[in-house]
């Protein structure tokens, strides 16, 4: 047994010994198990461009109703599948402290709450007209948001169950088991968007529905692997399936800060795009291609700040918060560098990148163009702290500390961010509140506002994580 205060490199990970004695992080093993991420997270952004070049080719009007509608689905996804999310941090800790079973519990725990929210799923598929209708876009732009919303709805809950079931192999430490079902799935969405956009000219619903379906073959695969594979057999998953109402709850209980902390930063960049689209569709097609762009930044440092979630969880598991600690600050530099560089990497391709997302024979196109260049630099230059937010809350999250980042991200983004958006970019009389000021700089004036909050609230969640309030928290 080892003495108090001593670990070997066995028992804890990404741990490895200097000649001295003394532990440091073997970054090897941090880029082993994040570089899987990264890749996962790098194919998705692939996707959303790709999406983004499909749509683009039908119209700026039809790009305008995609960048609509793109957040507000994610927010509703977000908040009703925290539970999917909460799988990861759960499946780390447990195998930090080698309960095995206790991870595939944990999995078909979400498994079966995902199931649970497809009568909301539907619902929202139902009320789609009224939702929008608030934000006054116009016709043809609504139009557009609402083919895709609808059918994208109706199946949301299938996205909260891939989660579920990729979150067990991420906290397991397998990222390449992730990788190979998420390229499998995602080379299916792509196939299909090709068929069901431009050969059966179903227009933006048609890449709703390859997103059903690709989401759908996806869970089905990843399921098989769960159950069938012989690597995974210590798991006992085919003797875990029965649903535990009080995991269940204790499993909404984590997940449900996990969804709103998601759900209230989407549902601001959700306003914020709205806000876009109302300015105009040009204004609209411009962020939203900004936005995709950007997705290059942001969803690889995804995949980094995945790897912190596992590698804290793991940590606290075993019963070492402050290798957790060493382990989390690491992950939170590596995620500023990464979004760092490629934002300015971004703001410096613009001008010849932007052109390759419109058509050419729209009448709009060069205003497109011309916004977008700005915007971009705007986005550009809020990277570094959005990887600081992220690599700070991920790793919070496997800690388990989700509730007090959530309320955080909820105040600011709803009481700050939206209103300081709406502010910059409305002209008198133009936007959605008459009470607030409205200076009207447009498109330029909203992305201001979004460097502003991504900012704090980037500095937020790494004072969060700098206070060590997590500590106290149990092991789930």
């Amino acid at each position: 047994m080892n003495q108090p205060g001593i670990t070997t490199a066995s028992h804890l990970p990404a741990q490895r010994f200097d000649a001295q004695g003394r532990a440091q992080v073997d970054w090897r093993t941090v880029l082993a198990l994040a570089g899987p991420l990264i890749a996962n997270s790098a194919i998705q952004a692939a996707l959303n461009l790709t999406d983004t070049w499909f749509v683009g080719r039908i119209s700026t009007t039809a790009l305008a109703g995609m960048g609509a509608i793109h957040w507000m689905t994610m927010v509703f996804i977000g908040l009703l599948g925290g539970v999917g999310m909460a799988v990861q941090t759960v499946v780390a800790q447990a195998f930090g402290g080698r309960r095995f079973a206790r991870a595939a519990q944990a999995t078909w725990t979400a498994l079966w709450a995902s199931l649970f929210t497809a009568p909301l799923f539907i619902l929202l598929a139902i009320y789609a007209d009224g939702l929008l209708a608030p934000f006054g876009l116009s016709p043809e732009v609504k139009t557009m948001a609402l083919q895709f919303w609808q059918p994208r709805m109706l199946f949301g809950w299938l996205g909260v169950a891939l989660w579920a079931t990729l979150g067990f192999f991420n906290g397991i430490g397998r990222a390449r088991v992730t990788l190979c079902i998420n390229l499998f799935t995602l080379t299916i969405n792509a196939v299909l968007a090709q068929i069901f956009i431009v050969r059966c000219n179903w227009g933006m619903a048609g890449a709703a529905w390859a997103t059903n379906c690709a989401s759908a073959i996806g869970l089905s695969l990843s399921i098989w692997v769960f159950l069938r594979s012989r690597h995974l057999q210590r798991y006992r998953a085919t003797l875990t399936w029965r649903l535990h109402w009080q995991r269940l709850i204790d499993q909404f209980k984590l997940g449900l800060p996990m969804g709103v902390m998601m759900a209230a930063d989407l549902f601001g960049l959700s306003l914020f795009q709205l806000m876009q689209a109302k300015l105009s569709a040009a204004d609209g097609a411009a962020s939203q291609i900004t936005m995709m762009l950007t997705s290059v930044a942001y969803m690889p440092a995804i995949g980094i700040a995945l790897a912190g979630t596992t590698l804290v969880g793991q940590s606290i598991g075993a019963g070492d918060k402050r290798w957790a600690r060493k382990l989390g600050n690491f992950i939170v530099v590596m995620a500023m560098t990464y979004m760092g560089s490629i934002g300015l990497l971004l703001g410096l391709l613009g001008p010849w990148l932007l052109p390759l997302f419109v058509n050419a024979d729209d009448a709009l196109t060069p205003e497109v163009i011309h916004t977008g260049v700005t915007v971009l630099w705007l986005a550009a230059a809020y990277q570094v702290f959005d990887g600081m937010t992220l690599g700070s809350s991920f790793c919070l999250r496997g800690a388990g500390d989700a509730t007090i980042p959530a309320a955080l991200v909820l105040g600011m983004s709803w009481f700050l961010f939206v209103p300081l958006a709406h502010s910059l970019a409305f002209a008198p009389g133009q936007g959605w509140f008459d009470w607030l000021p409205q200076f009207g700089f447009g498109a330029v004036g909203a992305w201001s506002a979004a460097v502003i909050y991504v900012s704090l609230i980037g500095n937020t969640m790494f004072l969060r994580w700098r206070s060590r309030a997590w500590e106290n928290i149990e092991v789930r």
